[in-house]
């Protein structure tokens, strides 16, 4: 019954990071291969092959690696090895970990009281900010953040300005103070974004708090709270034709948090995220969506720009979902799903890192079976 059996295939290049690797299919089998330690004299600690099966468990692997001699042994890894992914239809969350402060500035730095393993590009959630009952800044309790830098184990940044009026900087690791990892923040492409800042002008410049995933050419539109001002950007209600919404156009990408819309804005309101800390029950976020939906899968598109399929993140490093062809910009169901090859160390050799060296050229194979058999 081999025709239901499933195979794909690629290669990349390491970055020394856990690398996710998108499939239209939940692999049971993985086979991964370091061109860069195979073509190269051995050297301590390369991982040279990697091998995993769904019997093994989530975060395993065995592995072909140099020993310090170096000579080309056999070593398992127990954790941070493969583990396979499944976008679902709710927020799955990472374990919870406490937090030790946030700092007021521009750029709100978290530090946590234990080592937090994220990297730029995860996207987090915070529960708890209180520092007492009337101060801390649970204003932003509840908000998707994509983390923006990364400054040590136990510190990270995220894109919204605290050095404001209404926050109160946290320190002493306040009781019930926690951040979260949100574990398939895209159920929903593009997803809807909440606004950290509007710089208004000629044109409008927004930043989002996660990975926007926006294309140039898009419909997008506004919702906006009146609490948070430039509620002229709203779709509705239109006040020159009734019913009919005001829509912006994407017209340039700045980054994975910024992009640029077509709406004048030169005399709207000024956007104030300094929301007082009373405020939080009921509060509700600013966002911007997109405009448009597809409610069909295919084969990624890889025709002209007119219609591209859905691909996250935009701005650096996107890669093309399933789904397409798809009019510009347009909400998809992010049914993703695939495999991560994590940086676990070895049992023995405790110094190798299973996905790689930075630069590392790396090939790959995922396999699904139709039968599995066990005994």
């Amino acid at each position: 019954m081999t025709e239901y059996n499933k195979l794909a295939h690629g290669n990349f290049t390491s970055t020394g990071a856990a690398k996710a690797i998108l499939l239209p299919f939940l692999p049971g089998r993985i086979e991964l291969w370091n061109y860069s330690a195979a073509n190269a004299a051995p050297s301590a600690n390369a991982v040279v092959s990697a091998y995993w099966d769904v019997g093994m468990g989530q975060g395993f692997a065995f592995e072909t690696v140099y020993n310090s001699t170096p000579v080309l042994v056999a070593d398992s890894v127990t954790s941070g090895g493969f583990s396979t992914f499944q976008g679902g239809l709710s927020q799955q969350f990472g374990a919870k970990i406490g937090i030790s402060g946030i700092t007021k500035a521009s750029s709100a730095v978290v530090i946590t009281t234990a080592a937090h393993g994220y990297s730029v590009g995860d996207t987090v959630i915070f529960q708890g900010l209180n520092q007492s009952a009337t101060t801390g800044m649970q204003q932003i309790a509840g908000i998707p953040f994509t983390i923006t830098a990364v400054g040590s184990t136990t510190t990270f940044t995220i894109d919204w300005n605290t050095n404001q009026s209404n926050y109160t900087a946290l320190s002493g690791s306040p009781t019930g103070a926690f951040v979260m990892k949100v574990l398939y923040p895209f159920l929903y492409l593009p997803e809807d974004n909440v606004i950290s800042a509007i710089t208004t002008g000629a044109t409008t410049t927004v930043k989002t708090t996660m990975y926007h995933n926006f294309v140039v050419g898009q419909q997008i539109a506004f919702r906006i709270p009146s609490a948070y001002g430039t509620t002229q950007l709203n779709s509705l209600p239109n006040v020159l034709i009734p019913g009919s919404p005001v829509y912006g156009y994407v017209t340039s990408i700045t980054d994975n948090w910024t992009f640029v819309c077509s709406i004048n804005s030169t005399s709207f309101t000024a956007f104030n995220s300094n929301q007082p800390f009373a405020s939080y029950p009921g509060l509700q976020f600013p966002q911007v969506v997109a405009v448009g939906d597809v409610n069909s899968g295919g084969t990624a598109y890889s025709g002209g720009a007119l219609y591209p399929s859905p691909s996250f993140p935009t701005s650096s490093g996107g890669v093309s979902t399933i789904n397409g062809p798809a009019i510009s910009g347009a909400f998809v169901n992010n049914t993703s799903m695939g495999f991560i090859i994590g940086t676990g160390a070895g049992t023995n050799q405790t110094s190798s890192v299973l996905v790689g060296a930075n630069t590392n050229l790396m090939y790959w194979a995922a396999y699904a079976s139709d039968i599995r058999l066990t005994s």
